[in-house]
């Protein structure tokens, strides 16, 4: 780390950037799972899945820039390999394809677990006065709960 002075302690940098690499390795996990789900998914519902899995891959697109350019920010390295993102995600992988309705069910357990992520990020975050990373993470909170509902309402 280089010495930097905004606020923050380098342990506390260095604590939500641990929890900040977590959530950056779900939400590009869960981007990858979105984008084969849009590649493969069939059925009755393909248009409506197909342009709702877009719409969500590339917001995810636009978060996993966001988070890792917080993380570098907090002077830490971002993850950014296959391997370290395995290691480090809570969201599990899907090796097949599954039917339409098993990729909302997946997908809706995805974004729950985001949430779940974003919360443990968040703890650390408000415990080190670190507003920029809450706010940041609140957000992201946001949208992985609505997306989540949108995604168990297209199951009913």
């Amino acid at each position: 780390m280089s010495n930097i002075d905004i606020g923050i302690g380098e342990k506390d940098r260095e604590k939500v950037a641990e929890g900040l690499k977590r959530l950056l390795a779900d939400s590009y996990t869960l981007y990858l799972q979105t984008h084969n789900f849009h590649w493969n998914v069939t059925g009755r519902l393909f248009r409506e899945l197909h342009l709702m899995f877009e719409e969500h891959y590339t917001e995810l697109a636009t978060a996993v820039d966001d988070i890792a350019e917080r993380i570098r920010t907090l002077d830490v390295i971002a993850p950014a390999t296959y391997k370290a993102f395995a290691e480090l995600s809570s969201v599990k992988e899907v090796e097949d394809v599954p039917a339409a309705e098993e990729m909302v069910r997946i997908l809706t357990q995805g974004h729950e677990q985001v949430v779940k992520t974003c919360r443990d990020v968040l703890k650390a975050a408000q415990d080190a006065d670190d507003e920029s990373t809450a706010a940041l993470v609140s957000d992201r909170m946001r949208v992985h709960e609505k997306t989540a509902w949108m995604l168990r309402a297209t199951s009913q």
